[in-house]
């Protein structure tokens, strides 16, 4: 890769970063703040959280096997995904390149930052090839975007041609995870210790079922995530996200629990689409959700919407055309809209 001095935006490079009152007495113990204008009164909740997440970062580097130096923690994974633009992005000259169709905050955070971004489009199979990826990059590209398993398609990306595109671009490799925990496959997060232009993105929205507390994750190098520190917001995570994401890491099993019970209901809804009249084709997945491909997409979503249910309809989205794309539920869930669209 190159330089990260040379990726990384100059203005940000030479940033001379907020230093919170919390930040400047760290490494000493204190029982008396009068430092950050805060009222006396009302504690806990009169007080700033700690800017940096020391606690959490030590407690999510037990579960999830990355040192806490290695770990950004966002107001949900798409404050990292807007960082990666402010720190590497240059408005007007740089661009992004990304697998289409794939989450589509990658490119709502390019159009908001004024970054040219190129989609590459994925074969019949929803899988991509490294070399088409960065056959679309130029001097000027400075991420390329992954998303594994992707949204909408539910799949995991080839694994090879992942690392191929690590390993032949010389800029940032942003992989996003977010829906790992529903894979069989082994998260590839321990590649940031090997290949320093890796970011691997993840959540405490999906399998930890905390979407309500906005919590990201961004797993990088330590001199990436001393440029995220640099540039996030002072205290961008409050502390009542913080005490709940603790909360919910003291049980690790009951979260194995609940993938494990979505995904023997993912088989049982799969299955039962297949047996329907209305719907043509489901696709393969990794996730929490999965694709099918309908006989009128508009139609039929629009009759769920009727009933009550809601599901996310995909058919304008490239490769989706009539696809609905389906979140499994409790079982309870999944039975009324399985009963639903046999009366369809």
């Amino acid at each position: 890769m190159k330089e990260l001095q040379e990726l990384c935006r100059k203005n940000i490079w030479n940033l001379a970063p907020y230093s919170s009152a919390r930040n400047e007495y760290s490494g000493h113990e204190a029982h008396i703040f009068l430092d950050a204008n805060e009222n006396p009164y009302n504690s806990p909740y009169n007080r700033y959280p700690d800017p940096l997440q020391l606690e959490l970062k030590a407690a999510l580097c037990r579960i999830k096997g990355i040192p806490s130096e290695n770990i950004f923690l966002g107001n949900g994974s798409d404050e990292a995904i807007d960082l990666a633009y402010r720190i590497f992005c240059n408005p007007h000259l740089d661009n992004v390149v990304a697998i289409e169709p794939t989450y589509g905050m990658y490119k709502v955070c390019a159009d908001i930052n004024d970054i040219e971004y190129r989609p590459v489009l994925l074969d019949e199979n929803f899988q991509f090839q490294a070399n088409k990826l960065l056959a679309a990059c130029d001097e000027h590209t400075k991420i390329v975007w992954i998303c594994s398993p992707n949204n909408p398609t539910g799949n995991l990306l080839n694994k090879e041609e992942i690392i191929k595109t690590i390993e032949h671009f010389d800029g940032i490799v942003i992989l996003d995870e977010a829906y790992s925990d529903f894979s069989n496959e082994k998260p590839l997060r321990g590649l940031i210790q090997k290949y320093q232009n890796l970011i691997v993105l993840n959540t405490m929205s999906k399998a930890w079922g905390c979407a309500a507390i906005r919590l990201g994750m961004a797993f990088a190098s330590k001199e990436i995530i001393d440029l995220y520190n640099k540039v996030k917001y002072p205290y961008n995570i409050n502390i009542l996200t913080q005490k709940q994401a603790m909360e919910i890491l003291k049980d690790p099993y009951q979260v194995e629990k609940w993938v494990n019970i979505i995904k023997q209901e993912r088989a049982h809804v799969m299955e039962a689409f297949r047996s329907l009249p209305i719907c043509e084709k489901v696709f393969r997945t990794d996730s929490n959700f999965f694709l099918a491909k309908m006989k009128d997409a508009q139609a039929i979503y629009n009759y769920l919407v009727n009933t009550g249910i809601i599901v996310r309809n995909r058919d304008k989205v490239k490769l989706c055309g009539n696809c609905l794309r389906i979140t499994i539920g409790k079982k309870s869930e999944n039975e009324e809209l399985l009963a639903a669209l046999r009366q369809y």
